[in-house]
């Protein structure tokens, strides 16, 4: 296709050292050395680190044992390199490797093939760059021409390569710049009778677009980005102190159990494992304080604090449930409707204090609260307690790349968890709820979401009478593999 070529270079953020018979590549996450280097190698090498240039060119100047060398290495080291596809010298579009050994080859691409851009791509702004991804490419696309942009654009909808207007490329060129998109996961080809294949692939219909996204960014291996502990603001941006500096307002004082009742009284962990369930009905006497109390002692008071000196060191903390880097960034925000010996309102709970501070008494928003957490349970009943889980997000974005959120969720899971079984052998009635509105939380909590958000709710409330009977799987299930020791759980729970 005259006119058209593809070059090569190193990536922008790259850096190229020779030293004596040796070359390191230093990239924003990993570097790359190569060793011996020498003759047409190193000849080779410093032309990438100059700027773009024609693979055959740059190939041309090899003996074939050199060729076959340098060949090798651009296949280990492809995700420090660039791929330009250009028109006259100059590139239409340029294409990077997000993950190693992600070579491609462009697609086979005729005036009458359908195509469509991928339902899992998306374009965004990248260190000043207009840029196209996709959690299904181990590639990204850099567009950083007008012609490439508009292409992408007219490519949200199924049509043939020959139907394609774009300003600025002629039809052999989209043709290119298709083959390429395709090949590396961007775009997809249809049938001669214009039909794609992932509408019809059980496994892609099954993936909304943010949770593939999600778990593309959140585990290594397909992306390049800063992956871990990172501190990647230190020296620019203060950490977010441990403990959250307490709201205006009315305190109240919660019961502090004692260590010795609390071990003569809880039942064996295997027996708050069998024996915890979801509960949805609730008791005709509330919950207490006093057992709110010693429920929120065992399950998120803050039992030490470590503020180290080093620079490189959290301030941590320690409670019940455990927390990635001891930064325990959630928080608990109680909506109270029934719980005698508290007058209803909504509370920060003070994991320092072990104490209720007030926060709202406004009945609109508590009844707001409640209403969310009946629409997850079903709008069958009104616990006694909605129990928020927000998390403090810059407490894990300050430290870790790429993982803060997904594990801010973990955490969220974790304190479920220990919920469930605190409640359980409390004889208490919880249930973890799946769906939230962080927007109305944020709201009603006087909270900045970009900064503090829900990312979880729990209810709880006391246990019906009955409470045995409500404990146990609803008609229809039946014991898999221990009906006996199904029987001897259910016998022992409070």
């Amino acid at each position: 296709m005259e006119g058209i070529a593809t070059a090569v270079a190193f990536r922008d953020d790259v850096r190229v050292r020779f030293d004596g018979d040796g070359a390191t590549l230093t990239g924003p996450v990993t570097s790359f050395t190569v060793s011996p280097v020498r003759g047409g190698i190193r000849e080779a090498l410093g032309r990438l680190a100059e700027g773009p240039a024609p693979l055959p060119e740059v190939l041309e100047g090899l003996r074939p044992a050199e060729r076959v060398q340098f060949q090798r290495f651009l296949r280990r080291a492809g995700h420090l390199t660039v791929r330009h596809i250009q028109v006259g010298g100059s590139p239409l579009m340029s294409i990077e490797q997000t993950a190693r050994y992600a070579d491609y080859e462009p697609a086979e691409v005729l005036a009458d093939t359908w195509v469509r851009l991928s339902s899992f791509a998306f374009c965004r702004s990248r260190d000043n760059a207009w840029v196209l991804e996709s959690p299904l490419a181990k590639h990204r696309a850099l567009l950083g021409h007008v012609a490439g942009r508009g292409l992408v654009a007219e490519l949200g909808a199924p049509q043939r390569v020959r139907d394609l207007t774009v300003r600025g490329l002629s039809q052999t060129e989209a043709a290119v710049l298709i083959a390429h998109l395709a090949g590396a996961g961007f775009v997809e080809l249809g049938t001669a009778q214009g039909r794609f294949a992932s509408d019809e692939d059980p496994t892609q219909r099954q993936w909304e677009f943010h949770d593939l996204l999600f778990h593309s960014r959140i585990r290594a291996g397909r992306y390049d980005g800063p992956y871990g502990r990172a501190y990647s603001f230190l020296g620019e941006i203060d950490p977010q102190p441990a403990v959250k500096p307490l709201p205006n307002g009315p305190c109240v004082d919660l019961h502090r159990p004692s260590l010795d009742d609390v071990m003569t009284n809880d039942q064996l962990l295997t027996t708050a494992l069998e024996g915890r369930r979801s509960i949805r009905t609730y008791g005709e006497q509330p919950m207490t304080a006093r057992q709110l109390g010693e429920f929120l002692y065992r399950v998120a008071r803050i039992r030490a604090r470590s503020t180290p000196e080093e620079t490189l060191s959290d301030e941590m903390l320690s409670r019940p449930y455990p927390s990635g880097g001891s930064l325990h960034e959630l928080e608990l925000y109680l909506s109270i409707g029934r719980c005698e010996g508290l007058d209803q309102g909504i509370y920060y709970y003070d994991a320092v204090g072990h104490r209720l501070v007030l926060v709202s008494d406004n009945v609109t928003d508590r009844e707001a609260m409640f209403g969310v957490a009946a629409i997850s349970l079903g709008l069958e009943v009104r616990p006694d307690v909605v129990i928020t889980l927000t998390s403090r997000f810059q407490r894990m974005a300050w430290k870790y790349r790429a993982i803060a959120y997904a594990t801010t969720l973990r955490h969220t899971g974790v304190l479920y968890q220990t919920m469930y079984l605190v409640a359980t052998v409390m004889g208490l009635a919880p249930c973890g709820l799946g769906a939230g509105n962080a927007d109305l939380s944020a709201q009603v909590l006087g909270l900045d979401p970009l900064v503090e958000s829900s990312v979880g709710d729990f209810v709880l409330g006391s246990r019906p009478t009955a409470h045995g009977d409500s404990a146990r799987p609803e008609a229809g299930w039946q014991p898999v593999n221990s009906p006996d020791w199904e029987e001897a759980t259910y016998s022992l729970l409070p």
